[in-house]
């Protein structure tokens, strides 16, 4: 048995290890996500495969939550991916205020250390909104009982405040508070590719490869 299992070995070796490397990689360096809710529409949405940088803040020994390095810092407007013990699923957000600061919304308008968003409409629901060096699309709902406000509270250090670009149809940081940066598992840099499930699943063509902003 064991003379066949070390053939099996080494007549399957470069597969074992081309197989180990994949996943090291995924687990490590990059992955993508399938989308399957629209908390973060226009700027992500339904079907989106989604790229994510899992070595964008740290690099981790595979397989494990074993920091090797800090490779970044997460910035406002980074959008990540979140392994969320709260919310007990993996969440997709936007990052709209770090660790020390201050931070309030009042009817859909952000307020980072005392700098108002600046909201400009477009398309039917959405906007065009801009607060610092960070600039989205956002969507805004006429959603009953959306919480379209919350007072000035300030971030805790290690941890960030999260919400979705679907601003009054997304479940975030207003309901689960404020997120250790411990469970965000990297960032979502661009679309991977799209599938329309309203049109049979075909492809996006317009999606593919489209950078996140």
């Amino acid at each position: 048995m064991k003379q066949q299992t070390g053939s099996f070995i080494k007549r399957n070796l470069p597969f074992i290890l081309f197989v180990v490397l994949m996943f090291s990689f995924r687990s490590s360096v990059a992955d993508y996500y399938h989308v399957p809710s629209g908390s973060m529409e226009p700027t992500i949405q339904v079907g989106d495969r989604i790229v994510v940088d899992k070595s964008a803040y740290t690099l981790e020994l595979p397989f494990t939550n074993v920091v090797l390095s800090q490779t970044g810092d997460i910035t406002r407007g980074d959008i990540v991916v979140i392994k969320s013990s709260a919310a007990d699923t993996r969440l997709v957000k936007r990052v709209v205020a770090i660790a020390g600061d201050t931070v309030s919304l009042s009817n859909n308008t952000l307020t980072v250390n005392d700098e108002h968003a600046v909201i400009q409409r477009g398309n039917h629901y959405v906007f065009q909104e801009r607060i610092g060096d960070s600039q989205r699309s956002i969507q805004l709902l006429p959603v009953k009982g959306a919480r379209s406000s919350f007072n000035e509270v300030v971030v805790p250090d290690k941890h960030v405040l999260v919400m979705g670009d679907n601003r009054n149809n997304s479940v975030d940081s207003r309901y689960y508070g404020f997120i250790p940066v411990e469970e965000i598992q990297g960032q979502a840099t661009r679309v991977a590719f799209s599938l329309d499930k309203e049109n049979y699943y075909l492809p996006r063509g317009e999606r593919s490869l489209l950078a996140l902003q």
